[in-house]
């Protein structure tokens, strides 16, 4: 299957041989569906906080003792998605075709005035003409305007302040100066970038960094990490064979957020917060999506104490007691269920290797229509329950009772996360040992105009964590501002 030359082009990549023969297997084989128990609700899986619960939550994180604490932020990838709508009206326009007054370029045309990237200088005036909705949109996506179209989420003018305007970046520097800080004043930031876009993030870092430091008092350490490409995965024709380029090449192609894993692997930090570069709101929000932010913290560090205690006394002794008590908390919080029947030594082994995993606390947001994974009670091959967030491709459609369950959900992820990555005797976790392998997907894409298969490993926050505990929270709505599509950021949450 795979030549002389296909090895070295695999072991140039930073991969071997194994590793891609495995990829094929899983085309073949495919991925098995997720055993669903039931939807998480507040009834059990989610979390509810009253007000009080809330600040006691957040109290406990600020008198937390933390072996340092760190913002981890997705930034990789053009922007292209969210100008998708733009490039199809511009090709219209361009064509010699008009934009009907509901289509998406038009109505960003109309309200040019309220993007925080607006300037008279290259937009001019709003005219209700096609020649100007061509220009308009020329301006926005093409080399001699803003270039948007080609530049990452993160460089772009989101916010427009009485004295300044905030590309994505600048917003998360702010919002971690605020729920982030270390006890020295210091604010770590980990973002996960393309090499192609690290000029332009650290041009739009520089043009504010001091400044904020300066206003803020505080001081940044900023560490910008590449997805590695040794995590691509290769790609196959319709038969399960390899793709080839017309050069003869294999193609790789990017396997999807989950490679971070990698990177969050690599963070020193006890403490990681996980959000999203376009999942930012304007500054008049930061109370709100602050006070969230420690309220996640703060049940982190909760159980992150309850957990390290129960280890503490089962490498004293675990007796009986103890299995039992350390039972009931991980079914009555986590949603943890074990086989029942398993000899005294097994059952103790059993709860230990349950206890002793990474930890993540997931905001969940009621769910009114936005997108998003959501979160679900399944059944793992151990015969264990566990808390999951599954995207509706893990889900057989074919299958009545997962599709009841998916009917039944309430909430849905907006990808806030809060980790701990460290273990009770303060060593860091190796979170590939915690991976999922099994949880991945396959999607047809095209390359060149030819079909092909593409394989998806397990998300960063789907199989990637798979192996994790597992506490999902609800939070409010006016937490979760992404911006999909450049209309988003005429959302009230968006504008001054």
């Amino acid at each position: 299957m795979f030549t002389e030359k296909d090895t070295r082009q695999i072991a140039d990549r930073g991969a071997d041989l194994r590793q891609v023969e495995q990829q094929i297997e899983h085309f073949k084989k495919g991925f098995p569906w997720m055993k669903i128990v039931g939807p998480a609700t507040p009834r059990s899986g989610i979390r509810v906080l009253s007000p009080a619960e809330a600040e006691a939550a957040a109290d406990y994180y600020r008198k937390a003792d933390i072996h340092g604490k760190c913002k981890f932020v997705p930034a990789s990838g053009a922007a292209s998605r969210m100008f998708k709508d733009m490039f199809a009206g511009l090709d219209k326009l361009e064509a010699g075709e008009d934009l009907p007054a509901e289509a998406p370029g038009a109505r960003l045309a109309a309200r040019i005035r309220d993007f925080a990237f607006y300037t008279e200088d290259l937009f001019g005036q709003p005219q209700d003409s096609a020649a100007y909705r061509r220009e308009t949109l020329r301006k926005l996506l093409k080399e001699d305007g803003l270039e948007y179209g080609a530049k990452p989420k993160g460089v772009l003018k989101f916010h427009r302040y009485a004295d300044e305007v905030r590309t994505a970046i600048a917003e998360h520097l702010v919002e971690a100066q605020d729920y982030m800080r270390n006890a020295d004043g210091s604010c770590n930031l980990v973002v996960t970038i393309s090499p192609e876009h690290r000029a332009l993030f650290e041009t739009a870092v520089a043009e504010v960094k001091a400044a904020y430091e300066a206003r803020y008092g505080v001081r940044y350490n900023i560490t910008f990490t590449y997805q590695d490409k040794a995590t691509d995965t290769i790609a196959v024709n319709p038969d399960n064979t390899p793709f080839r380029t017309e050069e003869g090449a294999l193609l790789f192609r990017p396997a999807g957020h989950g490679a971070l894993i990698h990177n969050l692997n690599k963070v020193e930090e006890e403490l990681v917060s996980i959000k999203n570069i376009d999942n930012v709101a304007h500054e008049k929000l930061l109370g709100t999506t602050s006070l969230y932010k420690q309220v996640l913290m703060g049940e982190a560090l909760r159980l992150r104490d309850r957990i390290f205690g129960y280890l503490d006394k089962m490498d004293k002794a675990p007796t009986p007691a103890l299995c039992d008590e350390i039972e009931a908390f991980l079914k009555d919080v986590l949603c943890i269920s074990i086989p029942q029947g398993l000899a005294p030594e097994a059952r103790a082994a059993l709860l230990r290797a349950k206890l002793d995993r990474p930890i993540r606390v997931c905001g969940m947001v009621r769910n009114e229509g936005e997108p998003g994974g959501g979160p679900y009670i399944i059944e793992g091959k151990d015969g264990c329950t566990s808390l999951q967030i599954l995207e509706s491709v893990q889900i057989d459609k074919n299958d009545a009772a997962a599709m009841a369950a998916m009917s039944q959900a309430t909430h849905f992820n907006p990808v806030d996360l809060v980790c701990i990555l460290r273990n009770h005797k303060g060593g860091r976790f190796d979170l590939l040992k915690h991976v999922d392998e099994e949880a991945g997907f396959i999607s047809s894409k095209s390359y060149q105009g030819r079909e092909l298969k593409a394989l998806e490993m397990p998300g960063l926050w789907n199989g990637a964590m798979s192996d994790w505990n597992t506490l999902f929270v609800e939070v409010p709505l006016e937490t979760f501002n992404p911006v999909k599509v450049v209309l988003d950021l005429l959302r009230p949450a968006h504008q001054a």
